[in-house]
C-alpha cells in the first residue's frame, strides 16, 4: 500500500505541476483565473451529555480544476466517532464503555486531460482506510475515458469509465478452532471455541465508473450527486454521495449530504451496507 500511497501523491502533485506549467506558457493569463482551480473545505461537529455521551465529528477538503487543457481534483476526508457501548469484561461482567465507534479516512486524486471541451482521458488512484468496515483499507489505480455531457451556469454532468487494478484487506473475523482430526474443539463446558484472525488481502482488475452531477435549484442553492463503482469479480463497491448546499454569503454555505457505501464481501459480524448523514459549515475558496 505505500506504492499506492506514493502514486496518489504524485497524482495530486501533478495538477499543481501543470498549472504551474500553463502559467508560465502564458505570463499574460489573469491570476484571478487561478489557472481554473476552486476549493472547499466542510467540517461538521455533534456532541451529547447527559444521560447519553456521543461524539461526532467529519471533515471533508475538495480542490477541482478545470481549464481548456486540465480536468483535475483532489479530496481528503475523515469521520470519527464515539460513543457509548456494552461490552463484556475479562470476568463475563457486561459495562458501558465510552469508546470509538468510527474511524475512517479516504483520500484520492485524478488528473484529466482534455481533447477537446468535452472528453478527455482519466487516471484516478483513490485509499480508503476503515476500522470498523467491511475492509480495513482498500485503495485502487485506474486509467479510463471520461466526458462531460452537460455543463452550463446551471447544471453539470459527467462521466468516467475504464480499467483499474485494485487491493484491499478485508476485516478480521472469526473461526472455530479444530482439533487435529478436524473436528471443532470445544471447552470443558462444551461451548465451541473459536478465534481471531485476519483475512489474507485480495487483489483483482475492476472496472470503475463515475457519474458526477450538479444542479443549481436557485441563487443560492445547488444539488451535487456523486455515484462511485469499483467492480470486480471478487468485491463489488458502490458509494453514493448526495447534497443540497446553502450559500449564506459568497464564501460560506450550509449543507446537509447523504452517504451510502456498499462492499459485497463482507465477513461475519459486519454488514455490507454503510450510511452517513451529515451538515456541515462549508468554506468556498
Amino acid at each position: 500500500m505505500k506504492k499506492l500511497l506514493i502514486a496518489t501523491l504524485v497524482l495530486a502533485a501533478l495538477p499543481f505541476t501543470a498549472s504551474a506549467q500553463d502559467a508560465n506558457a502564458n505570463p499574460n493569463q489573469d491570476p484571478s483565473q487561478n489557472g481554473g482551480w476552486t476549493g472547499s473545505g466542510e467540517f461538521g461537529f455533534a456532541s451529547s451529555r447527559g444521560n447519553s455521551r456521543s461524539e461526532n465529528a467529519n471533515a471533508k477538503l475538495g480542490l477541482s480544476q478545470e481549464n481548456e487543457v486540465w480536468k483535475n481534483n483532489f479530496f481528503l476526508n475523515g469521520l470519527r466517532s464515539k460513543g457509548e457501548v456494552t461490552v463484556t469484561d475479562g470476568d463475563g461482567n457486561t459495562i458501558d464503555k465510552f469508546s470509538t465507534t468510527a474511524n475512517r479516512y479516504d483520500t484520492g486524486a485524478s488528473v484529466g486531460y482534455k481533447f477537446d471541451p468535452r472528453s478527455y482521458v482519466v487516471t484516478a488512484a483513490r485509499y480508503e482506510h476503515d476500522d470498523f468496515g467491511a475492509n480495513l483499507w482498500q485503495g485502487i489505480i485506474s486509467v479510463g475515458y471520461g466526458y462531460i455531457a452537460l455543463k452550463n451556469e446551471r447544471a453539470e454532468l459527467s462521466f468516467e469509465i475504464g480499467p483499474g487494478f485494485k487491493r484491499y484487506q478485508p476485516a478480521k473475523s472469526t473461526r472455530a478452532v479444530l482439533n487435529a482430526d478436524g473436528t471443532p474443539a470445544v471447552d470443558a463446558e462444551g461451548n465451541a471455541l473459536s478465534e481471531s484472525y485476519t483475512p489474507s488481502a485480495e487483489s483483482e482488475v475492476v472496472g470503475r465508473g463515475l457519474i458526477n452531477g450538479k444542479y443549481r435549484l436557485t441563487d443560492n442553492t445547488a444539488l451535487e450527486d456523486t455515484l462511485l463503482v469499483e467492480a470486480g469479480s471478487k468485491n463489488q463497491y458502490y458509494q453514493n454521495d448526495i447534497g443540497v448546499s446553502v450559500s449564506m454569503t459568497k464564501k460560506m454555505a450550509l449543507k446537509v449530504g447523504y452517504q451510502i457505501r456498499y462492499n459485497s464481501d463482507t465477513q461475519p459480524g459486519t454488514v455490507s451496507t454503510d450510511k452517513l448523514m451529515t451538515t456541515n459549515l462549508v468554506y468556498n475558496f
